[in-house]
């Protein structure tokens, strides 16, 4: 098993979601007491934040790089940047390290495209549904995102940070996502991006009424499957 290099606090809920989902997926793979070979940097949010409205994204990517380097110096085979927001910053992430990143936004990509999806709806922080990066990544693969209007956006973006980032989950903020995902349903959306990596604290894709992407459980798959791939080879040798 390859170790799992975990960038975590933004926010520290959405990272011990990360944790458990990884560790859960690597004993489902293996059974027993299995768990997964990881490694986590927990950053304080607070920080990444003040970065995040200053728009000083040159000091986030540093920081973010210095991390992803000293994960791969402790020995994380691959890293992941448990946040879909400072994927804004992954190419400069990427660029401080010899190890593969594993890009929340490609194997998200990959998933709406295998399952024929190509108009979700996003919703995500403020930074992800505005700043293009998102729907620029998506392109590429062929996939057009769709983001709710400016209101809803706001809406969608202080449950995120003034709620779910401080581990409250709310019925009544349940309730306006979903009034927001039925306005976009009807305007031609086919599936639903959970594009924020707490956004699975308050819906659940298996219960919206268009196929919901979770990319917290996206991405935490793909680890594992990077992570157990030479255990897999060493399986079929030995067979």
């Amino acid at each position: 098993m390859q170790t799992i290099g975990l960038i975590g606090g933004m926010s520290f809920e959405s990272s011990a979601v990360y944790y458990r989902m990884v560790n859960e997926m690597v004993r489902e793979r293996l059974g027993g007491l299995a768990s997964a070979d990881l490694l986590m940097h927990s950053v304080n949010f607070d920080e990444i934040v003040a970065m995040q409205k200053a728009g000083d994204w040159g000091a986030a990517a540093n920081r973010l790089g210095d991390v992803a380097l000293r994960l791969q110096i402790a020995g994380a085979r691959c890293v992941l940047i448990c946040t879909n927001t400072m994927h804004l910053i992954a190419d400069q992430v990427a660029a401080r390290i010899s190890v593969p990143l594993v890009h929340i936004i490609d194997e998200t990509a990959k998933s709406l495209k295998a399952s024929g999806r190509k108009r979700p709806l996003l919703l995500a922080t403020r930074y992800t549904m505005e700043h293009g990066f998102y729907a620029s990544r998506m392109k590429s693969f062929g996939i057009d995102i769709i983001v709710p209007e400016a209101d809803d956006r706001t809406v969608v973006h202080d449950i995120i940070f003034n709620e779910l980032c401080a581990g409250k989950v709310l019925n009544s903020s349940r309730d306006k996502l979903m009034q927001i995902i039925e306005r976009e349903r009807v305007k031609g959306a086919d599936s639903i991006i959970l594009g924020c990596t707490e956004i699975c604290l308050i819906l659940d894709p298996k219960n919206l009424p268009l196929p919901g992407f979770d990319t917290t459980e996206i991405h935490a798959r793909a680890a594992v499957e990077f992570a157990l791939s030479d255990e897999e080879v060493e399986e079929i040798v030995a067979a």
